[in-house]
């Protein structure tokens, strides 16, 4: 992701959140200063199709009929739980740290890569856990300007960041499990989140020149006006 094109996307999401950008700024500095460059050659899936997983609570349901094995799996936050307790595993972890770092710690230990995303709401989580982390296998990312070794590979939530990062690193087809954009379980800014989740994810199949089964039926309702015309 080029940040000029992601640049016009990131300043509607924070005109929209009411977030500052200087904050995302400062974790993501103080995330650089933690991890060291991580070689995304590691995670090249060029002609693989990529299990991308959310968090979803049909995430279990959606699994019935998709070849895990295949390709390769990335996967968002405690998603990565879900998938070890079906026997899944998974080739790279995306998360802001904020509800299994046990995980996260556990991934690294075992040397699966894990991309670690740096924004203004999370530095206490960044300053506790990733000192913990075998930082060898710790992708540092952000949302803001990138700055070595944090890259900005586009997204905005950990499901949709998972889905820019396998674009990026050359995925030809993108599967998507465990999406549920209208889950009824999540609170307002959840719900605000999934509805930039999706329109991120149809910006990403317009790059792509792909449809994305998980948009099927929702097209027509996604506001693209914030979006760039590519």
């Amino acid at each position: 992701m080029n940040f000029a094109a992601w640049e016009p996307v990131y300043e509607a999401i924070l005109a929209d959140f009411g977030f500052d950008r200087a904050s995302d700024e400062h974790v993501r500095d103080r995330l650089a200063d933690l991890v060291d460059p991580f070689d995304l050659d590691r995670l090249d899936v060029t002609g693989e199709t990529v299990v991308i997983a959310g968090a979803g609570p049909s995430l279990e349901t959606d699994l019935d009929g998709v070849d895990t094995t295949d390709g390769s799996v990335f996967a968002a936050s405690t998603a990565v739980d879900r998938l070890q307790e079906a026997g899944i595993a998974v080739d790279c972890m995306v998360t802001d740290l904020d509800k299994n770092p046990e995980t996260v710690r556990a991934l690294t230990e075992a040397g699966t890569p894990v991309a670690i995303h740096a924004h203004g709401d999370n530095e206490p989580l960044v300053e506790e856990v990733v000192p913990t982390l075998d930082v060898e296998h710790v992708l540092g990312t952000t949302q803001a300007a990138p700055a070595d070794p944090v890259v900005n590979l586009g997204g905005f939530t950990d499901g949709d960041r998972a889905a820019f990062l396998a674009d990026h690193c050359g995925a030809s087809r993108l599967t998507f499990v465990g999406w549920n954009f209208d889950d009824g379980s999540v609170d307002a800014m959840k719900k605000r989140k999934l509805v930039w989740a999706e329109r991120l994810l149809y910006w990403l199949e317009r790059r792509r020149g792909e449809r994305f089964s998980v948009l099927d039926g929702r097209r027509d309702g996604i506001d693209t006006s914030v979006l760039p015309v590519d």
